[in-house]
This record gives C-alpha cells, sequence and structure tokens, in this order.
C-alpha cells in the first residue's frame, strides 16, 4: 500500500525537503515489508515484520506464509458472522480478551468469548490451510504448493491448539470466581475453529467435538440459538437444577467480561495496524482509566514549523487524548492536547514480540488504549 508524505500538501515543500526524506523512508520501511533487504534508516524499528491486521493468533509461527491463504476471512468479519447467524445481542460476544493465568502474572488472549445460557464458550479461530495432524505435544501442518514442474510440500510444527484454549479457558473460569461470580468448570465450553475451506483434519481430530471445520461452522454457530421459553426457563430456574446459566450469572459474567482488556492498537499513516501493549512516551502523560484514544495529527499546510524543519528541527505533532467512555453531540470529549516533535519515539510492545519497538508519533495516526 502506497504511503503518502505528509508535506505534499505545503506550498514550501522545499522548505521541508529534510523532513520529507525522513518521511519517505517510513514509508519505504512499509512497502519493503516483504523485502529480504534491510533499510538503511537505523533509526526505524524493522516494521515489515511486525505489521498485522489483527492476525487470528499472536504466535510466530501462525504468521508464516502458507498457514493463512490471502482470501481467508479477517477475525472481525468473522465476528460479525458469529454475531449474525444465531442472533446473538452484541453485548454476548466479546474479542480477543486477555485473561490471567492463575499465578496473576501472564496474559493470553481468546479470540472469541461467547456468553450463552448453554455456557460460556472459549473460541480460538485458525486460519491455516493444508493438512493438520496431532504429532505428540505438537500439531503438523502441511501446505502442498503445485507448480508445472514441481511439487513443494512445506511442514509447519505448532503448539498444540487444543491445550492451549484448553488452559485459557479454565483461566477464564478461575478469573470469573475471583470476581465473584460462581460458575462451574463444565459451563466453560473450549473449541477451536478451522476457518479457510482448504484446511483438511487428519481422522483422529475429526472425531474431537472441540475442533470445528469449514464445513461445521455454521450448524456450531446456530446451536447458539435459544427459544423465548428456553430463556424464560433460564431466568427463572436455579443453575444447578437446569444445569444452564441462569439470568443472574449471566448478568454477572457479562459484567466482568466487558471489565476484561483486550489488545492497544497502533494505526499507522501508511495503513497498517499493530496490536499489542502501549507502554508509553516520555513526553505524553496520560491516566489509562480515563483515556481509551490518542489522536496524532501532523502538520500538513506551510506554518513556522516548517522553518523549524529548515533549521534541522523535527516538524511537530498534536496529540488529542480523548476521554474514555465519555460522548458529547460531538462525539467524544477531549481530556487534553499536547504538541510533541514528530522523532519523539511511543513505546509499544507488539503481540508475540519479546522487545519495545520504538516508534516515531511521526509514522502514528492513532493509538486505541484497552481497559
Amino acid at each position: 500500500m502506497p504511503c503518502s508524505s505528509p508535506f505534499l500538501d505545503c506550498a514550501g515543500s522545499v522548505l521541508l525537503l529534510e523532513a520529507q526524506l525522513w518521511s519517505q523512508d517510513v514509508c519505504q520501511l512499509c512497502n519493503r515489508s516483504s523485502s529480504s533487504a534491510r533499510p538503511p534508516l537505523t533509526i526505524m524499528l524493522q516494521l515489515g515484520s511486525l505489521f498485522t491486521h489483527f492476525p487470528l493468533s499472536s504466535k510466530a509461527s501462525e504468521r508464516a506464509q502458507g498457514l493463512s491463504p490471502p482470501s481467508a476471512q479477517t477475525l472481525p468479519e468473522f465476528v460479525q458472522h458469529v454475531r449474525k447467524l444465531p442472533g446473538l445481542r452484541k453485548e454476548d460476544v466479546f474479542c480477543n480478551l486477555r485473561v490471567p493465568d492463575q499465578l496473576q502474572k501472564t496474559k493470553d488472549d481468546i479470540n472469541i468469548v461467547v456468553l450463552t445460557g448453554h455456557g460460556i464458550f472459549c473460541i480460538d479461530v485458525k486460519p491455516w490451510r493444508g493438512t493438520v495432524s496431532a504429532q505428540n505435544q505438537n500439531w503438523h501442518v502441511r501446505v502442498k504448493e503445485e507448480d508445472q514442474h514441481f511439487t513443494n510440500t512445506c511442514i509447519e510444527q505448532i503448539e498444540d491448539p487444543l491445550k492451549a484454549i484448553t488452559t485459557k479457558t479454565t483461566n477464564l473460569c478461575g478469573h470469573l470466581k475471583r470476581s465473584g461470580v460462581s460458575v462451574r468448570q463444565s459451563l466453560f465450553i473450549p473449541r477451536v475453529i478451522f476457518l479457510s475451506p482448504d484446511c483438511e483434519l487428519e481422522d483422529e481430530l475429526r472425531k474431537r467435538r472441540e475442533l470445528v471445520s469449514h464445513s461445521q461452522i455454521d450448524d456450531f454457530l446456530r446451536s447458539f440459538r435459544e427459544g423465548y421459553m428456553a430463556w424464560i426457563s433460564d431466568a427463572l430456574t436455579p443453575s444447578w437444577l437446569s444445569g444452564h446459566l441462569s439470568y443472574r450469572q449471566m448478568e454477572s459474567a457479562r459484567e466482568v467480561l466487558g471489565g476484561v482488556g483486550t489488545w492497544d492498537l497502533v494505526r499507522l499513516h501508511c495503513g497498517e495496524q499493530l496490536k499489542g501493549d502501549y507502554q508509553g512516551c516520555q513526553y505524553i502523560a496520560l491516566n489509562r482509566q480515563e483515556t481509551d484514544t490518542l489522536e496524532f495529527s501532523r502538520v500538513k499546510t506551510l506554518s513556522p514549523d516548517s522553518l523549524w524543519a529548515l533549521l534541522g528541527h523535527a516538524p511537530q505533532v498534536t496529540v488529542k487524548m480523548y476521554k474514555r467512555g465519555s460522548h458529547g453531540w460531538l462525539g467524544k470529549s477531549l481530556g487534553a492536547t499536547t504538541t510533541i516533535a514528530s522523532n519523539i519515539f511511543v513505546i509499544f510492545r507488539i503481540s508475540g514480540e519479546e522487545a519495545d519497538a520504538k516508534i516515531p508519533a511521526g509514522t502514528i495516526r492513532s493509538i486505541n488504549l484497552s481497559i
């Protein structure tokens, strides 16, 4: 995707040559994400390997070439399908919940959590294609690439997704209990959905009811539907008697799940998105509990900032901080505004990476902060 320089609309573009060249280097990083050559701009992070449109798994191995077809349905699109087909309420479907483990030390995200009277479904979605088999503690995904003259077979070793979602489901049960919601372990139901029609499970895996292949997805989603009489019964009958979640349990669980954090999201001017944890910026002071969106706007017209750029100073970026959950007549309420240099770094831990990334403020369009 081509990037536009933040200074193309300036009448005096010659005066901004240094800043424009810097911006073009940033755009080249976006456009060269598939290149094996290392970009010459040393102050920038290696964005090419970090860009993501919310992949269905944060594991690096699942982003490898061949595991996901180019036309695969994205997670947000699939979440809409999960809501619409069985007629679920928006507040009963949660996406990318990051649940703390039993020791409260680490958090693993669950792609989709669906709250129904039948139970709390914890779902991880895999966009894999190829033949999937279980091999001891790991799974293998075998993909065949056929050409006119030869057939190439690629085998990717993947961590057992069923074991992973089962552990995360247990952690979610423990989190709700610590939050005062008493729900039986048996009402937490783990599932792994294979989204691609080009994904084939071997015989032993097809027998596992926790695994949902592409052809079974719609039938699985329709099982979430509840009739009016079932809703009344669940509302009036105690959980220990009906075996379902009571109305009071569902309300309590809905409140706790609504307070579970997800990922922070950075949107860049080149159109790419990064998910992970916003660590901060030394020139931006905010309270996460009160702020949910940061908007970065760059100078696009000739101004005194242009003269500063000519003298070797970086262009300025205005950062607007909007209040969490606060809406006025014209949208969200503005909490604070600050101005920083465009080459100031924002520290962000990208999902799946072991080190913090330093992202120049001039490359950022906005940051959405999770709870």
